[in-house]
């Protein structure tokens, strides 16, 4: 029997910051570290290298004139890129293991809103970013995503530059048996092909509730069977209620579910094994202890049984 293969990402970075006592408020989230104390990005990083993950995410999500203000972006917004890809790649490098760096590239203009899109001005957003982060990141991550134009305006911001693009889109956290779509309301089937197009070599679904994952997986595979495609499948869902549709992602500190402890979310992380995800981890609310469990039960176990 051969090896089973999976690759585990890190968990959310900004409430992990938070519980361990690093600066943290709205409106700078996550990117308050890296403004004041960002030795605590880097204890965070080393958290989840040691918990088991192989792929870790730049502190970048935060850096958007969203949250840091459009001075500051302006002024600073590519050198905190710098520093964000800096620290994780430091961490990365001085762990001993293999580990990839995801340079981190969220919706410029707010997260869950898709209506506030506008081209350019995302476009030129994302290559702030990208001068900052390129020099530091193995591939790159455009996560929770939206709509289809949230994604084809970073694939454009990124360009052709021989990195790996890894493409995660948010869904609608659905409450009936509705197909699966994203926060924009476009089919799950289009997003999967838009994927393929513009050359991702992974489709993702981040920042929903774990019970929104399992359609868009089966749904994705179906599309991915009929191109006969290759590309890879992954999930990192978080631990928050449903959002109403008018929210945006971090603009309040929402409640995390106390349903979602390790193990609970190992057995949702299984059934997404079984419907065909090759990469898995977590986002907002999902922390060091949970990637450990995951790594236990789907690497460290399934690794004994493949090679009994």
């Amino acid at each position: 029997m051969s090896r089973p293969s999976l690759t585990l990402l890190d968990g959310g970075m900004g409430r992990e910051l938070n519980r361990i006592g690093a600066p943290f408020r709205q409106p700078e989230w996550s990117a308050l570290a890296l403004l004041e104390a960002p030795e605590y990005v880097t204890r965070v990083h080393r958290a989840y290298i040691a918990s088991g993950a192989r792929v870790i995410t730049t502190n970048s999500y935060a850096l958007v004139p969203f949250h840091i203000g459009e001075e500051r972006f302006a002024s600073r917004g590519a050198a905190l890129a710098d520093l964000a890809g800096r620290l994780a790649r430091e961490a990365a490098d001085e762990s001993g293991v293999a580990v990839r760096v995801a340079g981190s590239l969220p919706p410029a203009l707010g997260s869950y809103r898709p209506d506030l899109f506008d081209q350019e001005r995302s476009t030129a957003i994302h290559r702030e970013l990208i001068v900052g982060l390129r020099p530091h990141v193995d591939l790159w991550l455009a996560e929770t995503q939206s709509s289809i134009a949230e994604a084809r305006a970073v694939r454009e911001a990124i360009g052709d530059d021989g990195k790996p693009f890894w493409l995660s889109f948010t869904l609608v956290d659905a409450a009936s048996e509705a197909p699966p779509q994203l926060r924009s309301g476009e089919p799950l089937e289009e997003a999967a092909r838009v994927a393929l197009e513009l050359g991702a070599s992974a489709l993702l679904f981040n920042c929903s509730q774990p019970e929104s994952m399992g359609a868009a997986l089966e749904k994705a595979r179906e599309v991915l069977a009929g191109e006969r495609s290759e590309l890879q499948l992954g999930v990192y869902a978080n631990a928050f209620p449903p959002v109403r549709e008018d929210a945006q992602a971090n603009e309040t500190l929402l409640d995390i579910r106390p349903d979602l402890g390790p193990d609970a979310y190992l057995g949702w992380a299984r059934r997404w094994v079984g419907q065909g995800a090759d990469i898995v981890g977590g986002c907002c609310g999902i922390g060091p202890e949970h990637i450990a469990e995951l790594r236990l039960h789907l690497l460290t176990h399934a690794y004994k049984e493949a090679l009994a």
